[in-house]
């Protein structure tokens, strides 16, 4: 899973789709998702970042982290065509 190449994302939690014109804000947690996203981390490695960081239970991050890649999905600021050649 990729963020779409032309989505812009600020420190400050904005992603803007140019090709859309739609921005969004997300807040600070959100914003360290999408940076391990963009390295290319796999989703056990993003669970692991943020559950060493924050004080979270596994269950509700995973929940948490559904929910937040559903809207990014739902938004189009996806790619997941790499998931699709394994």
């Amino acid at each position: 899973m990729k963020l779409q190449k032309n989505v812009a994302v600020s420190e400050a939690g904005l992603l803007f789709n140019p090709v859309t014109g739609e921005s969004f804000s997300v807040n600070p947690i959100g914003v360290e998702v999408l940076n391990l996203i963009r390295a290319d981390k796999s989703p056990e490695q993003i669970s692991n970042a943020i559950l060493e960081k924050y004080s979270t239970d596994q269950v509700t991050f995973e929940q948490d982290y559904n929910d937040f890649v559903s809207i990014l999905e739902h938004h189009n600021l996806l790619d997941r065509h790499e998931e699709t050649k394994a």
